[in-house]
């Protein structure tokens, strides 16, 4: 690879981007699958951010990666702070005109300005803050809704709360990939995980039978009944966007999920058993082990982990080969994962 593209690819952490457009493959489905064109179109804008992000992040954090990441392209003086600037306000730009022009003026204002402001204020001030963890969990979510075009994100929300839950642990963990975590924070994350995926694992038994199981779902524990409510696209209704109070109501409607084609829930299990898999196996180890190395790893782990999570939303709202492609893609990220780090 070119040295300079190289750099550039290192400053962005190009292979990661791999896990963004299935956020936005999630969100449209729950909106009521809008067309191959805006979707690819938004998904490609939602790249562009992610890696504006990554290198706004980097010229943000350059004192402090002078001692802490001497490596990155900034501190090892392979560039400068400009031009890490320069490519963030670029990328910011670009995935700002991608937007309008696969879903227009409204696209534009409601979904992508948002996702561009939160991930600005991220990089810039929240960060290092309490709320860094939540704010990135947000930026997360948004990118799920960035799916929905124009239309209502009611019935996307479900689907980012999944997302952002998961984003959010990983986020707390990633505070201490340079010193190492209290046994806490690892513990944190493995609960996440298996609270995600038992969630899915319970809604995945509940629509497999028939479609009478409307009292069974109706006594799920909350986090299923948000996956259920995920699945079918249900709307939330009129209480604020995110809040728990709108969640749980979403999840109490009396409309049953319908059962699942065996297709769907074949890929389904599949893609939610390798997302808890991905995901456990690292935590695991820095619950045993919370040195930096190990944090790391499950950070990275965390990260693609994301590629499972969405091809099980995917799956579970009648698009099981629009998974495949999500699951298929988790090798291919490790692999470039090793090249240029995705953390």
């Amino acid at each position: 690879m070119n040295t300079t593209l190289r750099t550039y690819a290192e400053l962005v952490r190009a292979p990661a981007a791999i896990t963004v457009p299935g956020d936005v493959v999630a969100g449209a489905l729950a909106a009521g699958r809008p067309g191959i064109r805006r979707t690819a179109g938004l998904a490609a804008s939602s790249v562009a951010l992610y890696w504006a992000g990554m290198a706004l992040n980097d010229w943000a954090d350059r004192a402090e990666d002078a001692t802490e990441r001497p490596e990155r392209p900034i501190p090892s003086g392979r560039l400068t702070p400009s031009a890490a600037l320069a490519t963030a306000i670029g990328l910011t730009g670009a995935g700002l005109g991608l937007a309008a022009l696969a879903g227009g003026r409204r696209t534009l204002l409601r979904r992508t300005l948002p996702l561009a402001a939160a991930v600005w204020a991220y990089d810039l001030g929240l960060k290092s803050t309490p709320l860094g963890p939540a704010a990135m969990a947000a930026a997360r979510a948004l990118d799920v809704l960035h799916g929905t075009g124009p239309g209502r994100a009611a019935a996307a929300l479900p689907a980012a709360t999944a997302v952002a839950a998961h984003t959010f642990a990983v986020t707390r963990l990633s505070r201490h990939e340079v010193d190492g975590a209290p046994t806490s924070e690892p513990k944190l994350s493995l609960a996440t995980t298996t609270a995600i995926a038992g969630a899915g694992a319970a809604h995945l038994l509940a629509t497999a039978g028939p479609r009478s199981a409307t009292a069974s779902v109706a006594q799920l524990p909350t986090p299923a009944r948000l996956f259920s409510a995920a699945a079918d696209g249900a709307h939330l209704g009129a209480p604020a966007a995110g809040s728990v109070a709108a969640l749980r109501a979403a999840a109490g409607t009396p409309d049953a999920p319908a059962p699942r084609r065996p297709v769907d829930a074949l890929v389904t299990g599949a893609a939610l058993a390798t997302y808890a898999g991905t995901c456990a196996r690292a935590q695991s180890a820095v619950v045993r082990d919370p040195s930096a190395p190990r944090v790391r790893a499950a950070v990275g782990a965390g990260i693609h982990a994301l590629l499972p999570l969405q091809a099980t939303l995917v799956a579970r709202a009648g698009a099981p080969l629009l998974a495949l492609p999500l699951v298929a893609a988790l090798p291919l990220v490790g692999r470039l994962a090793r090249k240029v780090s995705s953390t």
